[in-house]
């Protein structure tokens, strides 16, 4: 095969640069020349809001990405996976997916070593609405702050007794080599995790056939089939990444088993779903992500979604 330069972007914060890095040291390890770009897009630059709040919504970490993909300034991007909307951009392929890393949220408590634990009116750092939600579930009494910035940015702040806890990514925790940090690990069915997370995704060019070779070479077929089973359940809700929808899918044996949960714009009515598992699960995926939807809007997620996006309309007005 021809080995000519491959030009990876990123974004620039530490977590993004250290998750390319890995993939650019599995490009190295099989003989390829990689150059690294980095991009700044808007999710980086807007820190002052919640994502929710950026305009643009769904895609704010990786519209720029993927401009610079289509206009053949780089030849591949890597993204947290969870970070992408389920429409996939016209002209580009989701072409990989390493091996996944935890797909769990961790709280990393400074007052108390678990949630259960924090005293009523204890301070919760987190932007996210899927997070936010189940803590008003579980724990009603407790506060809930936005902090956004990176993870030494959030870190700091908890350090500095702005909050009393924060959740975080399992996962970005440890590729940091942070996981020292972490004092609970939340795992469904109690507290389910983004679609995806965990996972890392490498984008191309469709049609992009010496790039395709290069990355399916670090593909793993089982985390691949896994969240495209999750992102198939949250397409098949019309919900996007920033929607407050859980779900984690995993392999036991051959069989694809995959949980998810809607969650209510005030943290009440938190439908949860009998992990269903189907054989030949590689081959069919979205299959089972869309039989998982199905069962959750039998059980009133399409309601649940409408008055959360509701919820959000009067709040963005007012």
């Amino acid at each position: 095969m021809e080995r000519t330069e491959i030009r990876v972007g990123t974004r620039g914060s530490a977590l993004a640069r250290t998750q390319t890095g890995w993939v650019v040291d599995q490009f190295r390890a099989r003989g390829h020349e990689v150059s690294v770009e980095l991009v700044s897009t808007r999710g980086d630059v807007v820190t002052d809001v919640p994502i929710a709040g950026i305009r643009g919504g769904d895609g704010v970490f990786v519209r720029e990405l993927e401009r610079a993909l289509l206009d053949g300034r780089i030849d591949a991007a890597v993204h947290s996976f969870k970070d992408l909307p389920t429409a996939v951009t016209p002209g580009l392929e989701l072409a990989c997916v390493p091996l996944r890393a935890s797909p769990f949220d961790a709280f990393v408590g400074r007052a108390a070593p678990t949630i259960d634990q924090l005293p009523p009116g204890a301070v919760v750092g987190t932007s996210s609405v899927r997070r936010v939600m189940q803590l008003r579930a579980r724990r009603p009494d407790l506060e809930v702050r936005s902090v956004r910035g990176n993870v030494d940015t959030r870190l700091r702040h908890l350090d500095e007794g702005a909050c009393d806890g924060l959740i975080l990514a399992a996962a970005g925790l440890g590729r940091l080599g942070l996981e020292h940090r972490i004092t609970e690990v939340l795992r469904p069915d109690a507290f389910w995790p983004a679609v995806a997370q965990g996972a890392l995704v490498v984008q191309i060019r469709s049609g992009d056939l010496r790039m395709a070779d290069v990355v399916g070479a670090i593909d793993d077929s089982a985390s691949h089939a896994a969240v495209r089973a999750e992102r198939a359940c949250l397409a098949a809700l019309a919900g996007g990444c920033l929607a407050p929808v859980g779900a984690w899918a995993r392999f036991e044996g051959s069989l694809l088993h995959l949980g998810a949960c809607v969650l209510g714009p005030n943290g009440e009515g938190v439908a949860t779903i009998v992990t269903r598992a189907i054989a030949n699960a590689a081959e069919m995926p979205e299959e089972l992500g869309r039989r998982v939807a199905e069962d959750l809007c039998r059980q009133g997620a399409d309601d649940m979604l409408a008055l959360g996006r509701e919820a959000e309309a009067l709040r963005r007005q007012g």
